[in-house]
């Protein structure tokens, strides 16, 4: 197409495995036909269905962490002692486990709306919990999981750490946490989404 071009492929701190590029419509003529009505609106809704699935990469990405944590610790020894023996390290894994837990539900719920057809109104604040909970348990799993690989879970010989940036990237992508909180609060207040 005339006047459409792909920009640079942007160098990301996380979710390197989805690039990510500008695009750029200089000039670019669109017929009528091929315009979305409601521009706004139309993304808005497109948000509430596709929110889910970024929480249910946040729940994965935390699966994933703990399932690696729970190996690291049980194959390391300190102090004459396996690392998973340590009490502080076993509350650290429960905790882990527990908020993984509640943002699965959570978004296995707003995936349920979504597939009822839910009313945008019902959706909304549902599909921003799940993405803000989740994508925010995805970064603070992983955030543990590096602290209980210790000086190895900063070393780029272990995967951790890209746990690590790619859940940074999901409290960020399809509206920020604090966007989500805005519209579950709003929603709560009764008021219209701005």
């Amino acid at each position: 197409m005339k006047g459409f071009t792909v920009g640079r492929k942007e160098d990301k701190i996380g979710a390197r495995g989805i690039p990510s590029c500008p695009l750029f419509f200089d000039d670019v003529f669109i017929p009528d036909a091929n315009r979305l009505g409601g521009g706004f609106k139309a993304v808005m809704e497109a948000f509430n269905a596709s929110r889910p699935l970024i929480g249910a990469r946040g729940v994965g990405l935390a699966q994933g962490a703990i399932d690696h944590a729970v190996e690291f610790v049980k194959d390391r020894s300190a102090f004459g002692r396996q690392v998973s023996d340590f009490q502080g390290i076993r509350w650290m894994l429960a905790d882990m486990q527990m908020q993984t837990e509640a943002a699965r539900n959570l978004v296995y719920r707003s995936a349920a709306m979504v597939d009822a057809g839910a009313s945008a109104a019902e959706l909304a604040p549902m599909a921003a919990m799940a993405k803000c909970f989740a994508s925010d348990t995805a970064m603070k799993v992983a955030t543990d999981a590096v602290q209980l690989f210790g000086a190895a879970g900063v070393s780029a010989e272990y995967s951790i750490n890209r746990y690590f940036r790619d859940a940074k990237v999901l409290q960020i992508i399809e509206g920020t946490n604090q966007i989500q909180r805005n519209i579950i609060s709003n929603s709560m207040l009764g008021r219209a989404a701005r």
